[in-house]
C-alpha cells in the first residue's frame, strides 16, 4: 500500500483540491462584480468526515419534522428542517442586488476568500505533518 492510499492522506489531498477551485469560483465572483446581472457562486460544502473512511457512518441531513394538526382549528405551519431559506448568517439569500442586478457583495467574498485560504492553510498543515510522521515511523528521518 502506497502512502498516498491511505485515507486520511487521501482525505486531506481532496479538502485541499476543493479549496483550490474553490478559490477559483470566489475569485471569478469577485472578477465579475461589475458584471450586469451576474449572480455570485460558490461550491457545496465538502463533507470531510464521510472521506476519512467509507465504513464510518455518513453524516446525513435531519428528517423534517412535521406538526401534528390535532385540532380542525390549527394552523397548518409546514414542516421544520431548518432549510427556510435563510442562510447560516441568519440572511436570507442576497441581501444587495444592485440595479444592473448584480448580486456580488464584494466584500463577503473577500471574507469567504480568506476563511478558505484560512482552511486550506491548516489542511496542507495537517498534509505535511502527517508525512513527517509517516516518514519518522519508518526511520527516514523527519526532515
Amino acid at each position: 500500500m502506497a502512502v498516498t492510499d491511505l485515507p486520511l492522506v487521501e482525505a486531506l489531498k481532496t479538502k485541499m483540491r476543493w479549496h483550490q477551485v474553490r478559490q477559483s469560483v470566489l475569485a471569478e465572483n469577485v472578477s465579475n462584480a461589475d458584471t450586469p446581472y451576474y449572480k455570485g457562486r460558490d461550491l457545496k460544502k465538502l463533507q470531510f468526515a464521510g472521506l476519512v473512511s467509507s465504513s464510518e457512518p455518513s453524516i446525513r441531513e435531519p428528517t423534517p419534522i412535521a406538526v401534528a394538526l390535532t385540532a380542525p382549528g390549527h394552523i397548518e405551519t409546514g414542516s421544520i428542517s431548518g432549510q427556510d431559506g435563510f442562510n447560516e448568517n441568519g440572511r436570507k439569500g442576497d441581501f444587495e442586488v444592485r440595479p444592473n442586478g448584480n448580486a456580488v457583495n464584494v466584500e463577503a467574498e473577500m471574507v469567504k476568500t480568506t476563511e478558505n485560504q484560512i482552511d486550506f492553510q491548516a489542511a496542507s498543515a495537517l498534509y505535511q505533518r502527517g508525512l513527517n510522521m509517516l516518514k519518522l515511523a519508518i526511520g527516514k528521518g523527519s526532515g
